[in-house]
Order: structure tokens, then C-alpha cells, then sequence
């Protein structure tokens, strides 16, 4: 037996016996032991979202394939609210269609899980060795100690947040939102001369279902789509996925169907949503094209230059792109100093979104964008064209202004929520 076996065996007998004896706590062993075992992951980044938690594959997994009984649960309590109303009422709202309209909420529930079935489908097969490790019982006595992420109305709304994404990403039905938010950005990445971008990275940290970072790298570029949450993973490699992808316009969905405020008629509220209208695909590795890091965007390390390039050139990014990302930061001077890690000497940032930061007190600063503004000076960005955006030295398409936009919107609604996101280019000092 080698000595290098030993030593792996060693600290895991270690582990064992600790926790039979429960010399250790239980919590704490077993986050030591995925540690552990993550020394023998390969095939993929590190920095996978790997555990329990709400965004991680494992939980993600689950809630997808609780779709369907999930939103059955939630119609029932829809009943049962209806059940309660007096016998004269109950005519009304049978000669209204309501309850034809319960009915046909059930049926779009289990049109709407094709899509999800078809989503853990593909993590299964993605997945296979985190989920494996996540379901075994490796050590007597873990599963029981480890508090993990319940499955419920939570999970629902991320999964009802995934779809709302296919709609705004990757359907004709999202393409005015489309352009509002991701043509100023593809305007300031297209600024570079059209030759040089294939030897040029872009990373795009919270990229989502990965449609923006699908255009930039239809631009020339390399590009890396980075996302933490397997809620978004999961749903990107489904569109991904040659199997379960094939054609454009191919799944269905009615996003809308569960949700019935602010509708102005049932057509407008059970209307299908086909998907999507281009098809995504991930480049070979060290090919020039789209990319997919699932992890932490801070545990990014700079990459290297693109093979073929100039080996004097420094290592990180030539272009970082935030789109509705640094308000979710939890301490968002991290996120400064990361993103300015991560860019080469003189590399650009462009930015598009508002400051809605993390609720409940979770994020350590609320600033406010002069705040953002005196941080970044601090971090060592320089706005490009200044921060009041005057400069005429810079082309229009590269100064600072205010975009008003919406997020995951449905058109047809009663309601519209109008954000004033702020954009900019700032390059690295």
C-alpha cells in the first residue's frame, strides 16, 4: 500500500472513529468529510456548488422533481379556499368557469413539468457524483445530523423564477427586454476591433440561463458564463444538452398560469411560451467560444492567457460583465475587489442593473451609488467618461446613464415594475 493511500486513509479512519465515539460534533465532521471528498473530484470546476444548501445541486435536484406535487399541494389549498365561500357564491363561480379555471391550472401544471422532468434529467446525468455522495450513507449516523434545505414554497418559487428566465432569455417573448438590457452592454464590448476579440476573455458572473454571455461570445469572444445557484445551472443545461435540446422552439411552457393577479383575462394568464429561439451550446475546452463555471464567483482565480496568444500577456480577464448582479452581494466591496483581481492591468468593466441589495439585513454595506461610486475610486476603478458621464472624449456608447428596464416581466400584465438601473464602463487602474 502506498504511502500517498495512507495517507488519505489515515484522516478518514480519524473521522470514522470520532464520530462513532462522538468525540466530535456531528455537523462539523461532516462538513469535513465533502471536503475531503472533494480532493477527488475531477471533470469539472471546484468551485461546483457542492452540499445542501438552498442553491445547491443537491437541493435544486430535489425541488425540481417536487415540481409537480409541489404545485398540486399549493392548487389543492386553492380549492380548499374556494370551498369555503357560501352555496350562492359557489354558483357564481361556477357560471364564471372558476372552477373550470382550477381545472385547467392543473392541466399546465403537468405541462410545465415536462420542461422540470426534463431539467432532473439532466442533473441526474450531470450530476451523477454529487448526488450519488449526497444520497449514500457513507458514514452511520450523517444524513441524520446534517441540517439540510427543506423542500417547499421557497424551492417552488425559485423553480417559477428558473421558467420566467427560458421566457426572458430564450424566446421571442423576452426579445424587447432583451434589447433594452443587453444591447448597451454589447455596444461597449463590440467597441474592441472585431480581430482582436477571439484572443480576449469576457467573464459574466451571475450569467443566469447564460443568454447574455451566449451573445458576447457571438461577438467573437471567450467568454465565461459563471453562476453560483444549480436552480439557473440546471435549467441552462437543459437547453444545453444535445439530447434534450434538439430544435428551436421545441419545449413549452405557461409561466404565468400560477399566478393570477394583475390579469386582465385567463387567455392572457394560461398563454404558452415555446423555447427557445436559438440553441446554446459550450465550446471545447480551450476553444474560443461559451464557457459554464458553477460556483462561487468569488472563489475565481484570474485564467491564464487564451493558447495563441502573446505568453507576456498578463493572466485575468479582458472584459468582466455584470448584468443585475452586485446588489446581491452580501459585502459588496468583495465584489469590488474581486472583479478588480480578476481583470487585466487596464481591463474593463461594464455594468447594467440597480442597487436592490440583499434583504433582512443580510448584506453587510446598503450603499448608495455615490457610495458605489467613491468605492470603486477606492478599489481602483476609473469611470469611463466620468461619473457625471460628460466626457466627449468617449463614445457615447461608453458613458455613464440611467436605463429603465424591467426584470423577468410579463407584458400583458396589470402591473409593470420599472427599475432606473444604472450603467457604466470602468476600466481597471
Amino acid at each position: 500500500m502506498s504511502d500517498i493511500l495512507i495517507a488519505c486513509l489515515f484522516p478518514a479512519m480519524l473521522l470514522y472513529l470520532g464520530l462513532r465515539l462522538s468525540v466530535f460534533d456531528k455537523a462539523f465532521l461532516h462538513s469535513i468529510w465533502f471536503d475531503f471528498l472533494s480532493l477527488f473530484k475531477f471533470g469539472r470546476t471546484p468551485n461546483t456548488n457542492f452540499g445542501n444548501g438552498p442553491f445547491s445541486v443537491q437541493t435544486s435536484s430535489a425541488a425540481y422533481s417536487k415540481y409537480r406535487s409541489l404545485s398540486l399541494d399549493e392548487l389543492s389549498r386553492m380549492r380548499a379556499s374556494y370551498s369555503l365561500i357560501g352555496r350562492t357564491h359557489k354558483r357564481i363561480g361556477y357560471e364564471l368557469g372558476y372552477t373550470k379555471k382550477l381545472d385547467r391550472l392543473a392541466e399546465l401544471i403537468q405541462v410545465n413539468a415536462k420542461a422540470t422532468d426534463g431539467i432532473v434529467t439532466v442533473m441526474r446525468r450531470t450530476y451523477a457524483q454529487e448526488l450519488s455522495v449526497s444520497s449514500a450513507t457513507l458514514w452511520s449516523g450523517f444524513p441524520s445530523t446534517v441540517r439540510e434545505t427543506p423542500i417547499d414554497t421557497h424551492s417552488l418559487s425559485r423553480i417559477r423564477e428558473a421558467l420566467k428566465h427560458f421566457v426572458r432569455d430564450w424566446s421571442d417573448a423576452g426579445s424587447s427586454e432583451r434589447s433594452v438590457i443587453f444591447q448597451p452592454i454589447l455596444s461597449a464590448v463590440s467597441t474592441l476591433p472585431a480581430p482582436s476579440r477571439s484572443r480576449s476573455r469576457v467573464l459574466v458572473p451571475g450569467s443566469g440561463l447564460g443568454r447574455l454571455a451566449h451573445e458576447i461570445s457571438q461577438l467573437g469572444y471567450d467568454v465565461t458564463a459563471c453562476e453560483l445557484s444549480a436552480y439557473m445551472n440546471g435549467a441552462f443545461r437543459f437547453l444545453l444538452d444535445s439530447e434534450m435540446t434538439t430544435t428551436v422552439y421545441q419545449h413549452e411552457i405557461h409561466p404565468y398560469a400560477h399566478w393570477w393577479s394583475h390579469s386582465r383575462n385567463t387567455a392572457d394568464l394560461f398563454r404558452g411560451i415555446r423555447f427557445p429561439d436559438v440553441i446554446p451550446r459550450l465550446a471545447e475546452e480551450e476553444t474560443v467560444g461559451l464557457h459554464l463555471t458553477e460556483g462561487d464567483f468569488l472563489a475565481l482565480n484570474a485564467p491564464k492567457p487564451l493558447p495563441g496568444s502573446d505568453s507576456s500577456r498578463a493572466n485575468g480577464y479582458d472584459f468582466i460583465v455584470t448584468l443585475f448582479f452586485i446588489d446581491t452581494s452580501v459585502n459588496i466591496l468583495s465584489t469590488l475587489e474581486q472583479i478588480h483581481k480578476l481583470l487585466k492591468p487596464g481591463g474593463t468593466w461594464v455594468n447594467l442593473g440597480p442597487l436592490l441589495w440583499c434583504s433582512s439585513a443580510q448584506a453587510r454595506l446598503e450603499l448608495t451609488l455615490d457610495e458605489l461610486f467613491d468605492a470603486m475610486e477606492a478599489v481602483g476603478f476609473a469611470v469611463v467618461g466620468g461619473r457625471d458621464g460628460n466626457d466627449d472624449d468617449e463614445p457615447d456608447c461608453m458613458k455613464r446613464r440611467t436605463i429603465p428596464c424591467e426584470y423577468t416581466h410579463d407584458d400583458k400584465a396589470m402591473m409593470r415594475w420599472i427599475y432606473e438601473t444604472e450603467f457604466w464602463v470602468a476600466r481597471k487602474v
